[in-house]
């Protein structure tokens, strides 16, 4: 059996209610793909619910809450957007915890749309060349990062996207970077 390029990878997903769906099930899609493990990880257990833009959309699986996992028992981590979900986690203390642990650690993060505020909130902008989703470059500026109207941009170990969209550079570049660092690690 040919070796996929993720394999033996863990891969988070933060998310809560009222995530943009699509930005969760293609990015989680194209991981599993690769061969990556995908962990599904919430303020709360049970079930998230997401949403098709301002429609309620399909239920998910919780694996673990925010207060179960260790961040450095990751290798990576996807956010999703979605306006609700993503001004919700970035209140989250210990999503904030969980994204500085990771950016310190220089493990790889793919943030689409609005899911950068979460980035924002955890003061790890400062510096970096990002995009998202057209009505956060005011935030994103404002915390000392350079917001650039483009489908993607890798800025060291962080990819992001504007929406949905960009999936078709947005999944391959977010592959590309995990499986770099993966390379990296286990070199």
């Amino acid at each position: 059996m040919q070796q996929k390029k993720l394999d033996g990878m863990r891969v988070a997903i933060i998310v809560t209610d009222d995530f943009e769906q699509s930005e969760f099930t293609e990015p989680k899609r194209a991981l599993e793909q690769a061969g990556a493990t995908v962990m599904v990880i919430a303020p709360h257990d049970g079930e998230v619910k997401g949403m098709k833009h301002d429609e309620k959309a399909n239920a998910f699986k919780v694996d673990m809450t925010l207060t179960q996992v260790n961040p450095d028992d990751f290798d990576g981590l996807m956010l999703p957007g979605g306006a609700l979900n993503a001004d919700k986690l970035r209140m989250d203390k210990q999503a904030r915890y969980f994204v500085q642990r990771i950016d310190q650690a220089g493990k790889p993060m793919a943030v689409i749309c609005h899911a950068p505020w979460l980035l924002v909130s955890a003061g790890i902008v400062k510096g970096r060349t990002l995009t998202s989703y057209y009505t956060l470059q005011d935030d994103i500026r404002n915390a000392g990062g350079n917001w650039v109207d483009q489908a993607m941009v890798r800025d060291r170990n962080v990819v992001t996207s504007r929406s949905p969209q960009d999936f078709g550079e947005f999944n391959p570049a977010m592959i590309t970077l995990f499986a770099e660092y993966k390379n990296r690690v286990r070199a």
